[in-house]
């Protein structure tokens, strides 16, 4: 089976798949702080409880916007099963044409939701990410990537607003019942939620202009964490889809399967094992 990463800021989301089939998925959290064993002992503990064998792992692929983990989840799956991941990095068959101005600095999560959204939706399409960051990218007909925008995540702008505002409480990110909100709390649930909603509808009408008319028309599809709350405020998304990341990483595993094999036949060690 094939263990997909897809390693935010945030959290490290994982999802098993056999085939072309989802079959789990779950979080953890990021912390650069963990060592290879930490992090070993929370993927097996998480794998059991889904009843999940971890020596049923035949293959990983990874995409990660922190790069002081990748090494330590790296080595973690060399050495306890075994295994050589897929980095998502410059250099790996993606079935797009990079047409940006450094292509070696394109963040990996970019790359893995255009590959998802071209390869289920077709071109041209708009994909909204809405994570840790916000970002808006665009894919034309030809499989062309041209680059986008990125843009403060709905929880960074949240956790500045509230620090930098000493009257202003923490709220609950929700969809408000109006517009006009009757009191502070429901003002800053409006401005979050409607803010964000219009900037994602603003920028898509923009990018749909640059695109000009095209046949078949755009398409544009949400994901991230907020990417439902949001997406489905939202006059111009066409598509939800929260799993994109992770199909996009199955996607890439396959274009480079013949790379990303497995080194030997897993052993996982019992969880405490060597840990005395």
């Amino acid at each position: 089976m094939l263990l997909v990463l897809d390693i935010g800021n945030t959290n490290i989301v994982a999802a098993i798949y056999n085939g072309d089939d989802r079959t789990d998925t779950w979080r953890l959290t990021t912390d650069r702080r963990k060592t290879v064993d930490e992090y070993r002992i929370l993927m097996v503990e998480a794998m059991e409880a889904r009843e999940i064998s971890p020596n049923s792992i035949s293959h990983v692929a990874i995409s990660s916007v922190v790069p002081p983990v990748n090494p330590i989840l790296v080595n973690m799956f060399r050495k306890y099963w075994g295994i050589h991941p897929l980095l998502v990095q410059p250099g790996i068959k993606t079935g797009l044409n990079i047409k940006i101005d450094d292509p070696r600095g394109l963040g990996p999560d970019r790359i893995v939701n255009a590959v998802g959204a071209y390869h289920i939706y077709g071109g041209p399409v708009i994909i909204v990410d809405l994570g840790t960051a916000t970002t808006v990218c665009a894919v034309n007909g030809k499989g062309d990537f041209l680059g986008g925008v990125i843009c403060p995540g709905i929880g960074i702008s949240v956790e500045a607003l509230v620090a930098q505002a000493a009257k202003l409480p923490r709220v609950e990110i929700a969809q408000p019942h109006q517009a006009i909100g009757k009191n502070t709390v429901e003002g800053m649930q409006s401005g979050i939620y409607y803010g964000y909603v219009g900037m994602v509808d603003g920028l898509v009408c923009r990018f749909k202009e640059e695109l000009g008319d095209t046949d078949p028309p755009v398409q544009v599809v949400a994901t991230g964490g907020f990417g439902e709350l949001i997406g489905r405020g939202c006059a111009h998304v066409d598509h939800i889809h929260p799993a994109l990341t992770l199909e996009g990483l199955r996607i890439l595993y396959e274009r480079n399967r013949p790379n990303a094999l497995k080194a030997k036949q897993p052993q996982v060690p019992a969880i405490g094992a060597g840990l005395e």
